[in-house]
């Protein structure tokens, strides 16, 4: 059939009585060394950097375009990267972890360790010595001593890398210098990765390192497809490689970038297996080689981030309840004497639950407040004298005669040591797991009371993992079962915590159809006087490096996954490419840091994956109906550019459909830089047959759409001043939920509640805060009372008055003269004497008077209100205010009325004399 001519790139008309060209070519015998290989999307063009050394297609005016973006950069990354100086969202969690690093303590995280040793690294050249409650809670203000302007430095100077990076990604994708310079731009100018990269968080590094690999493996696709296995070419793979380790080691988001370069690797190799100018020798060369740099360099990267987690992490810690006992057993602090091997009737053990973090079977002399109201049988996680029992046989409580061993299937009692009661089960339901196949498990018996039958338990050793200990009860080797003699059930724990009655104990119950985990347990520690002193003895096995790691890797799987309960800011897939919603990171002193992006650059980006998207969809059914355009040379290198990074956005992006643990915006932030890098590349499609002075118009349009974008939403993401007006206006869809009304109505209200003075390891003086000056005088204003901390009072008056009392005693505390007099005032002539005792205490002093008095007031009518109301119900019986009828329902409702008009108008004359009175105590300073 004739094709059809392309109305996208319409062909010359073909001379007369001659084939078309391309018909020409179809019908040759197509040779199977001409194929679009996986590299035709960084198949050069003529400003193709492919094939060369790097730098020798960029000439120096471009080297100096990247040098200003780098110092355009600084300059947004790092504008006032101190402030705030609290504690900002999750730094409580990667500062903290940053002090347990440098105590050598251990915690456990889901995230891989690579991002927190940065930025551990940081901190230690800031000289940080590792404060236990540096990093307690969100708002809480830095101390000297926490060098937290350097620790941000790091990922700040990781934010600031990106947008270079940026630049030379697109360069290594056959882009344009304007098409580059417009990427760097738009990551440069984006909201939530400025915001993302000034504080102590993950995701600067994550995104850094995407980037690296991405650049990597671009530069590497380049030198493949002109001259495989030269120099350039086995650096750029071992580059890639390395990056991939660093980019799984920083977050386990980094595995969507391995699927990528995985993926873009396969057809790689599948296209090559289909030249037959490639000999099968050859291809295995590209295989192996790959299978290296691609496979095994990132694992070992990997791996040896954890050698180093676990080279710093040598003590115990807050984490360890999270591993097994053979791994806490190998952190200083949990260091256990040998044991007696074989536990023989009369033994006094500890027992402890193989899943579950380990905890002991414990009890404590506390009963039950429902159900059978006996004694309390929990799990406890530290060791205790509660945790131990005595085991007896079923006929007497004290071993008599030979010594006797526990067996597979022997009865015994577990008589508590330090309450003298025994393990008790009974068909009673459990006080918080009530369900039918559980029964409550409890403490229970008496002085001279030698138990019943619901005392007994069976043991079941064939679960053990070493055959000896499946026959004959082995301290430490023996996993066994116990189950209930008379009901069957077997005794059973759970991660499901006891209230405080219980305090917060993990529940024990004998359940009869338990999973296998959960119902298993093992003897810790075992002593019986009847064994003699030279009886063998065990203690843990200590795991070697790969079982700790492997031990590692599934915790932190389950932890991450249970990480399922709501959060005020979380948020599904569905939302992050629209950016319905943000983060509330930080709110103090009328400032707040909120999590959102450029609405330009995310909605720009999704609107570019959409197009390409329905672009590609057109093009395929053209396909389908004759048309040429995929045989295009332009349209085919641009393609496969776009479809390789769509592959990035999409393997960034859907999987997070399959996760049901917590999300949040930041989690799209790596598929956002691929949306960038998308719509940049379609940008430079779109306008490859422009003239470049039109394209550069249109560029730089583009940006100053971005600039404002960025002005707009900037106090959000640095923390800085803002209006309500202002801040009610940049609310472009309703489901923005930062708060507006925590900012001042005016920006000159921040004039008197400017931050304290800070100080960091590249200022080892502090940074002067805003002052007030008259004539003379200068004193340095503190930050203002909090009112949206319940700890501090909301009165407007009260916190004015607290307000003049700072300003009064920090110009004694510091010995500036605080002039009283009106002459002073006027000429501002300095006065060596102490300020007046008198004028501005007795401004206060009458101020906190007529304050107590309002609120004496106050009192008095709320007193007189309940008086009547208790007057009424004394007479007759109470009746629902909704079921008041005629005169009653109106005598009521004048009430109401009256007490809620008398506290507005408290409110009214509250804030009018609060405004009064900071007038007159600042006239009066």
């Amino acid at each position: 059939m004739a094709s059809k001519p392309s109305p996208f790139f319409p062909p010359p008309p073909p001379p007369p009585n001659r084939i078309h060209e391309a018909d020409a070519r179809l019908l040759q015998p197509r040779s199977r060394d001409h194929y679009d290989s996986p590299s035709a999307y960084l198949k050069p063009s003529s400003s193709s950097l492919a094939g060369a050394k790097f730098g020798s297609q960029i000439k120096r005016k471009e080297w100096f375009l990247v040098a200003s973006v780098v110092a355009l950069s600084l300059v947004v990354r790092l504008w006032n990267i101190w402030e705030p100086s609290s504690v900002v969202f999750d730094e409580v969690h990667f500062g903290g972890f940053a002090s347990k690093y440098i105590r050598h303590t251990f915690f456990m995280d889901v995230h891989p360790p690579l991002a927190k040793l940065l930025i551990t690294f940081a901190a230690w050249l800031g000289g940080y010595q590792g404060g236990v409650d540096d990093f307690k809670d969100i708002a809480k203000e830095y101390d000297a001593s926490v060098p937290y302007v350097m620790m941000r430095l790091l990922p700040g100077l990781l934010g600031v890398s990106l947008v270079p990076l940026t630049y030379l990604t697109l360069r290594s994708l056959s882009c344009t210098t304007t098409t580059s310079l417009l990427g760097s731009s738009l990551v440069l100018f984006d909201n939530a990765l400025v915001a993302q990269s000034r504080l102590i968080l993950l995701d600067s590094p994550l995104i850094f390192f995407t980037a690296t690999t991405i650049f990597s493996y671009c530069r590497f696709s380049n030198e493949d497809a002109h001259a495989p296995f030269q120099r350039s070419w086995w650096r750029w793979l071992l580059s890639t490689g390395l990056n991939l380790g660093f980019v799984a080691s920083c977050k386990w988001v980094g595995l969507f970038t391995i699927a990528t370069v995985g993926f873009s690797t396969v057809i790689q190799l599948w296209t090559l297996l289909g030249d037959i100018k490639v000999k099968p020798r050859m291809w295995a060369r590209h295989f192996v080689a790959r299978l290296a740099g691609l496979v095994m360099v990132p694992i070992l990267v990997y791996m040896f981030t954890f050698r180093v987690h676990f080279w710093l992490l040598h003590s115990s810690g807050e984490g360890d309840g999270f591993m097994s006992s053979e791994f806490q057993h190998t952190l200083r602090g949990h260091g256990m004497a040998d044991t007696f091997a074989e536990v023989a009737y009369g033994s006094t053990v500890s027992i402890r639950h193989y899943n579950t973090q380990g905890g002991y079977l414990h009890s404590h002399p506390h009963n039950y407040p429902s159900g059978s109201q006996q004694q309390q049988i929990t799990l406890y996680p530290h060791k205790d004298d509660n945790n131990d029992w005595l085991i007896v046989n079923t006929t007497h409580s004290v071993q008599e005669g030979p010594i006797k061993y526990v067996k597979d299937g022997d009865q015994v009692k577990l008589l508590h040591k330090g309450t003298e009661k025994r393990l008790h089960s009974h068909d009673v339901r459990p006080p918080i797991s009530e369900v039918d196949f559980q029964q409550e498990v409890s403490g229970y018996g008496f002085e001279g009371f030698e138990g019943d039958a619901n005392d007994i338990f069976i043991f079941e050793l064939s679960h053990s993992p070493n055959k000896s200990a499946r026959k004959q009860l082995r301290t430490l080797r023996s996993h066994f079962r116990l189950r209930h003699m008379l009901t069957g059930c077997y005794l059973f724990s759970h991660k499901v915590k006891l209230p405080e009655w219980g305090f917060e104990q993990q529940e024990v119950t004998c359940n009869k159809n338990p999973s296998l985990d959960n119902s298993l347990w093992y003897i810790e520690t075992n002593e019986n006087p009847l064994l003699p002193s030279g009886a063998d003895r065990v203690n843990y096995e200590r795991p070697g490096f790969l079982s700790k790691f492997l031990e590692l890797q599934a915790v932190m799987w389950r932890t991450n996954a249970g990480l399922t309960d709501r959060h005020a800011y979380d948020s599904r897939p569905t939302s992050w490419p629209f950016m319905r919603r943000g983060i509330n990171f930080w709110v103090k002193d009328h400032r707040q840091i909120y999590l959102i992006g450029n609405p330009f650059v995310w909605w720009g980006s999704t609107f570019a994956v959409l197009t390409y998207m329905a672009f590609r969809g057109l093009l395929i059914l053209r396909a389908k109906r004759g048309f040429r355009d995929l045989h295009h040379p332009l349209i085919v290198r641009y393609d496969s550019t776009l479809a390789f990074l769509l592959g990035g956005w999409f393997l960034h992006y859907f999987p997070f459909y399959l996760m049901q643990r917590q999300l949040f915006l930041h989690h799209y932030l790596p598929a956002l830089w691929f949306s960038i890098l998308l719509l940049c590349v379609l940008f430079d499609m779109a306008t490859s047959k422009i003239r470049p002075k039109s394209r550069l118009a249109i560029a730089l349009v583009i940006v100053i759409i971005t600039l404002v974008g960025f002005r707009r939403y900037s106090p959000l993401s640095y923390g800085s001043p803002w209006t309500k007006t202002k801040c009610e206006t940049g609310k472009w869809r309703k489901s923005w939920d930062f708060s507006c009304a925590d900012f001042h109505d005016s920006l000159s209200d921040y004039d008197i509640t400017t931050s304290k003075p800070l100080t960091s390891p590249l200022f080892p003086e502090p940074i002067e805060s805003q002052s007030t000056t008259a004539g003379s005088l200068n004193v340095k204003i503190e930050p203002g009372p909090n009112v949206f901390d319940p700890k501090v009072d909301a009165n407007p008056a009260v916190a004015a008055d607290a307000q003049g009392q700072q300003i009064l005693e920090k110009g004694r505390d510091e010995g500036v003269p605080v002039h009283g007099g009106a002459d002073d005032l006027a000429t501002g002539s300095p006065d060596d004497e102490d300020p007046s005792p008198t004028l501005v205490p007795t401004v206060i002093q009458e101020r906190q008077a007529e304050a107590l008095a309002r609120e004496e007031e106050k009192k008095r009518r709320e007193e007189k209100l309940e008086a009547s109301i208790g007057l009424k119900a004394a007479e007759e019986p109470l009746i629902p205010f909704k079921d008041l009828e005629g005169e009653e329902k109106v005598e009521a409702e004048q009430l109401v009325a009256e007490a809620l008009e008398n506290d507005q108008k408290e409110e009214e004359e509250a804030v009018a004399e609060a405004e009064a009175e900071a007038a007159e105590i600042e006239a009066a300073v």
